[in-house]
C-alpha cells in the first residue's frame, strides 16, 4: 500500500504524463507503394509495304481458286501486295525484263524450263536462301523434290504434278485385266493378250504413243525397263542401251494385241466406243471421258515423265530486297494447307506430301489415281539438252513400232541424233 504522503507526489507525475501526451506530435502513416511506371515501348508502326510479282502460267478456272488463296495471304500479311501476271512468250519477255530490273519477283513456271533459266541468270538458287535437300525430300513427293535440283542446286518449290497412267473403263476392265505390278510389263502383256482373247476385235490399252509420233507417251515403257531418262543433265544420251533394246523388244510383241494406228483422237474414240478397255492419258482426257459416262478408274503403269509446276525466285527479288517476302509466299502457295485447298477445287495432284495423302484429297478419284501413277515417275528433265530428245526418240518409237527399222539400228540412229544435237548445243 502506498503511504498517503506520495500521493501529491504520484498526482504530479500523472498530470505531467497527460501533458507530455497531448504535446508529442502524430505518427506519420506508412505511404502505400504507387505501381512503378511501365518503360515507354516502341511506337506501333504500320507494316512494312512490299509489292511482290508473280509471273505465271495458270490460267482458266484454275487461276480464280489461286487467287483467291493468294488474297487470304494478303487480308493475313497487311501491307503485302501480289500483283499476278500472265505474260505472253514468257522466256523472251523475262530475258528482256530482269536485266532491266523490271518484271517479277516469282516465275510460276514448269520444271523442265529451269535449266533455260538458271543459265541465263533470271533466277537464283535456294540453297542460298535456306531451302535445303532435306526440307525437299520431307515436304514433296520424291520425284518432284529430284525435279527442281539442277547441277546440284535447288531452283524452285515444287506446287502440283502432271503424267498419264491407265484410265480404263470398269465395265470392259474386270480386277484380271489390270496390273497388279506397275513395273511387270510381261504381266500386261499377258492380261493384253487374255483380254484381246476374251473380247474379240478389242483390245485392253490404247497408247497415242504406239502407232504415233509421242516420246511422252511411251516414255513410262522405256523408263518403266529401266532407262534412267532419255538425256541427262550432262548430255548423256540413254537410248542405245540394253534397258531401251528390252522396251523395244515388248512393244513389237504388245503390237500383236494393240491398235496398229494411234493419236489422242483415236485412243479417246476407241475407249468411248468401247472397242478398248484403257486409255494410257492423263488428267486432260478425264473431261471427255466423263461426258461419255464412262466408269472409269486409274491404274499405274511403268514410269511416266511427269511435269513439275514450280515457283522459282527471280533474280529481281534478290535485287530489291524482296527475298524474304517472295520466299514466304512460295513456301505458303506450295504449303500442304493451300494445296490441299486448291486440290479439292481444281482437282490438281499435290506435289506436296501431306496435301497428297489427306484424307478428303485422297478421296477425288482422279487424283489418287495418277498421284499414285506419278509417284513412280521420272521428272520431266530440268537440262536445256532435253531439247534434243523428242524428234529422234519419236521418230525411232515408230520405226519400230511399224517394222522400217530393227530395233537396234532405231535406238542407235536416235542416240546419233540426239548427241550430234547436244554436241552443237554445248
Amino acid at each position: 500500500m502506498v503511504p498517503r504522503r506520495f500521493y501529491p507526489v504520484m498526482a504530479m507525475l500523472a498530470l505531467l504524463g497527460l501533458l507530455l501526451a497531448a504535446c508529442a506530435p502524430a505518427a506519420t502513416p506508412t505511404p502505400t507503394a504507387a505501381p512503378p511506371t511501365p518503360a515507354p515501348g516502341p511506337t506501333p508502326t504500320a507494316p512494312k509495304k512490299v509489292t511482290i510479282t508473280i509471273w505465271h502460267q495458270w490460267d482458266g478456272k484454275y487461276l480464280d481458286a489461286i487467287t483467291q488463296v493468294f488474297k487470304d495471304y494478303e487480308a493475313a500479311h497487311p501491307g503485302v501486295t501480289i500483283d499476278l501476271s500472265r505474260p505472253e512468250n514468257v522466256m523472251d519477255a523475262l530475258r528482256v525484263a530482269i536485266p532491266a530490273g523490271q518484271g517479277p519477283d516469282i516465275i510460276g513456271w514448269a520444271n523442265d524450263q529451269i535449266g533455260n533459266l538458271a543459265l541465263a541468270g533470271l533466277i537464283v538458287p535456294l540453297n542460298e536462301h535456306g531451302i535445303t535437300e532435306d526440307f525437299l525430300k520431307n515436304t514433296y513427293v520424291e520425284v518432284a523434290a529430284k525435279a527442281v535440283i539442277y547441277q546440284g542446286k535447288i531452283w524452285a518449290l515444287p506446287e502440283t504434278m502432271e503424267g498419264i497412267g491407265l484410265v480404263y473403263n470398269k465395265a470392259l476392265v474386270t480386277p484380271e485385266f489390270l496390273p497388279t505390278d506397275p513395273m511387270n510389263f510381261d504381266d500386261l502383256l499377258a492380261k493384253a493378250r487374255a483380254f484381246a482373247e476374251k473380247n474379240p476385235g478389242k483390245f485392253l490399252v490404247c497408247n497415242q504413243g504406239l502407232g504415233g509420233n509421242d516420246p511422252y507417251h511411251v516414255a513410262p515403257i522405256y523408263f518403266g525397263f529401266g532407262v534412267p531418262s532419255y538425256v541427262d543433265e550432262e548430255g548423256k544420251v540413254y537410248l542405245n542401251t540394253p534397258e531401251a533394246l528390252k522396251a523395244a523388244q515388248w512393244m513389237l510383241q504388245f503390237r500383236e494385241v494393240a491398235p496398229k494406228e494411234t493419236s489422242h483422237d483415236i485412243c479417246k474414240s476407241l475407249l468411248t466406243e468401247g472397242k478398248v478397255g484403257a486409255w494410257w492419258t492423263g488428267p486432260w482426257a478425264i473431261a471427255d471421258i466423263e461426258a461419255a459416262k464412262i466408269d472409269y478408274g486409274i491404274a499405274p503403269m511403268g514410269r511416266p515423265f511427269v511435269g513439275i509446276k514450280t515457283l522459282m525466285l527471280s533474280k529481281n527479288a534478290v535485287d530489291r530486297g524482296n527475298v524474304a517476302a517472295a520466299l514466304d509466299i512460295m513456301k505458303y502457295f506450295t504449303s500442304a494447307e493451300v494445296q490441299k485447298k486448291l486440290a479439292l477445287v481444281n482437282k490438281t495432284i499435290p506435289a506436296q506430301i501431306q496435301a497428297l495423302n489427306d484424307p478428303e484429297v485422297q478421296a477425288l478419284p482422279t487424283v489418287k489415281g495418277f498421284g499414285e501413277s506419278l509417284k513412280l515417275g521420272v521428272p520431266m528433265a530440268s537440262t536445256p539438252y532435253a531439247a534434243a530428245q523428242w524428234g529422234p526418240v519419236g521418230e525411232a518409237t515408230v520405226a519400230i513400232w511399224t517394222g522400217a527399222q530393227k530395233p537396234e539400228d532405231a535406238l542407235a540412229a536416235a542416240q546419233k541424233a540426239i548427241e550430234d544435237a547436244i554436241a552443237q548445243m554445248k
